[in-house]
């Protein structure tokens, strides 16, 4: 309850995916990509997408290595996590994605090009936290 709007990033060194889904319906939708320069966000494009939408919660893509132990991107990601939060204020969530860059991939398999992959796989992890939030504890 009380969940509106959440954001999703999928963070890499030179390109962000972004979706925005509705905790209510459960729903994910892509958005642009944000480019980044090593790793640093445009954050005014970040602080117009916050203000655009209103999110009450930010989910950022935690890249764990298929064994589950942490990466370097791991750490960078929670870094961006915990930047997230100081800058803007609105709760943080890590989620791994392990499997969501894969699931990204099958779904643009017919699609061209790789434009939006990165906001697909935003959208893959959303749609894994709804998935796991829906479910029923224990």
């Amino acid at each position: 309850a009380g969940m509106g709007i959440v954001l999703a990033f999928d963070y890499g060194l030179r390109r962000i995916g972004v979706a925005v889904g509705n905790a209510l319906t459960g729903t994910a939708t892509a958005l642009p990509v944000l480019p980044a320069r090593d790793g640093v966000p445009d954050w005014e494009r970040i602080r117009r997408l916050i203000g655009e939408w209103g999110p009450t919660l930010l989910l950022v893509g935690l890249p764990l290595n298929m064994d589950g132990t942490p990466s370097a991107m791991s750490e960078r990601a929670a870094r961006f996590s915990r930047r997230l939060h100081g800058r803007f204020g609105i709760r943080c969530e890590l989620m791994d994605e392990r499997l969501s860059s894969f699931e990204a991939r099958d779904r643009m398999a017919g699609d061209c090009g790789r434009t939006a992959l990165d906001s697909v796989a935003a959208c893959v992890i959303l749609e894994g936290w709804f998935a796991e939030r829906a479910r029923p504890a224990g």
